[in-house]
């Protein structure tokens, strides 16, 4: 799964460099195939249930599961970028958001917000602590910015497979749930709304955009419980 964690960390890297005002959401997918193919690695998006890209590419309002396609990238736009790798059969999976050039104050404010809030959630990834406590973590954050958590998805464990149990949601009471222990691994996805936290899906099938039509951020780390504590597989070498 390190392996895996490394070439979904090239992936982002590279498509965030690829990122720019002009580019397609096409263009970086095509970016992502490159670095998959390189690596040696398979897609564990490309054919899930039909998705016909190696990434989700969500601008803006897209929550999560954007495809990749004509949507040409501008001045202000937020990206969320969702990679996933597989070498050996064994799975990794994380997400970003970043600004397309200068971004308002909101749309920068979200994306540091849901960031923090999955590094605090990183931190609960303890032997001994309860699989509630990760969600609470996220939920104290987005809440206390303003910002409101999207409830009908939510992270989940990973391993042979891209989606595992359990599940992990960004929201509840901490103190609560499955006990975690070494060798658990889980994919820890907030997804933060600027508004409602209220989701559409569009006719696709597949894009999860908000209701209210407000911005979304989405950041996603594949993490291991260590005895060492947590051991976050998808950065980069």
């Amino acid at each position: 799964m390190r392996r895996a964690g490394k070439v979904v960390a090239e992936m982002h890297e590279e498509c965030v460099r690829a990122a720019k005002p002009g580019v397609t959401t096409a263009d970086i997918d095509q970016v992502a195939r490159d670095v998959i193919e390189r690596r040696r690695a398979r897609s564990n998006f490309l054919g899930y249930h039909g998705f016909p890209a190696v990434i989700c590419t969500s601008p803006n309002e897209v929550i999560v599961h954007g495809i990749p396609g004509g949507y040409v990238l501008h001045e202000g736009d937020i990206l969320s970028i969702d990679c996933g790798a597989i070498i050996e059969g064994w799975h990794a999976d994380a997400a970003l958001t970043i600004p397309i050039g200068e971004v308002d104050d909101e749309s920068r404010r979200l994306i540091e917000v849901t960031r923090h809030s999955l590094e605090l959630a990183i931190d609960e990834v303890v032997s001994g602590n309860r699989l509630s406590d990760v969600g609470a973590a996220v939920e104290n954050v987005a809440q206390a910015a303003g910002f409101s958590i999207v409830r009908e998805y939510v992270g989940h464990g990973i391993g042979t497979a891209m989606h595992e149990e359990p599940q992990v949601p960004n929201y509840g009471p901490p103190g609560r749930g499955l006990k975690l222990k070494e060798g658990l691994v889980l994919a820890i996805e907030p997804m933060v709304n600027a508004g409602g936290p209220g989701t559409r899906t569009l006719d696709d099938g597949w894009t999860v955009v908000t209701a209210d039509g407000r911005r979304s951020a989405h950041f996603e780390h594949t993490v291991a419980v260590t005895e060492h504590g947590p051991e976050v597989l998808t950065l980069p070498w």
